[in-house]
């Protein structure tokens, strides 16, 4: 295993660790954000009662649906980290090597930087295309509210996947994918295009140990906060 191989399995176990423990934290404020975006639309809640407010929610999922239920959702989406990253990386640079082949990033800055905003979005889109079903499994468990598991539509992460593509086929899985992938290209783009691009400025510049260090710093950071 080469050294850039290494650095990379290293630099995706710790970000992953470092995903699941900041997605399991912060998981129930992003269940009570995603009830109150729902609830209008949920069969389960009915009108007399939707959650008035954030503090609303708060207080009655778990009188209602027991405490452990703030972190409905949270394993597809921790699980959701790892290929989404694995494949982020191995789309950018095969994607790279269309967009950028023979591009001089010191002559042609423009050109290389559009370059890398379209790798990074192309990538998005098609990374997306594998992992779009765990996500939307992830928003169908969150807003689930049912106490018990015969008042719950999904008893977990594999019985929902198997039931919405029971009722509703493979394409059931991908409901709202058309609206997600604007936004992951643009997200996506910005991400990668911005820092591979500012990457290769910097060490081409200053390729001194110092650079890299920090540009792998750099880089550890963004993919803690970009997930």
């Amino acid at each position: 295993m080469t050294e850039q191989a290494i650095s990379f399995a290293k630099d995706f176990l710790a970000g992953g660790i470092a995903a699941a423990i900041s997605k399991t934290a912060v998981a129930p404020i992003e269940r009570v954000k995603l009830l109150l975006q729902v609830q209008h639309a949920s069969k389960q809640i009915a009108a007399d009662k939707q959650y008035k407010g954030i503090m609303d929610c708060i207080v009655r999922i778990p009188k209602e649906q027991g405490m452990l239920s703030f972190w409905r959702g949270n394993l597809a989406n921790v699980i959701r980290y790892f290929p989404t990253q694995a494949l982020n990386f191995a789309f950018k640079d095969k994607y790279k090597q269309v967009f950028l082949g023979g591009v001089d990033k010191h002559t042609q800055f423009w050109r290389y930087f559009a370059g890398n905003l379209a790798s990074g979005g192309a990538a998005g889109a098609t990374s997306l295309c594998f992992v779009y079903p765990l996500d939307f499994a992830r928003t169908r468990l969150a807003a689930d509210v049912g106490k018990s598991g015969t008042e719950r539509e999904f008893k977990g992460l594999g019985d929902c996947l198997v039931k919405i593509t029971k009722s509703d086929g493979i394409r059931g899985l991908y409901q709202g994918f058309n609206v997600s992938v604007q936004g992951i290209i643009i997200y996506r783009a910005a991400y990668f295009g911005i820092y591979d691009t500012a990457k290769g400025i910097v060490l081409s510049a200053s390729p001194k140990p110092s650079k890299q260090i920090m540009a792998k710093h750099i880089h550890s950071e963004l993919l803690l906060i970009s997930n």
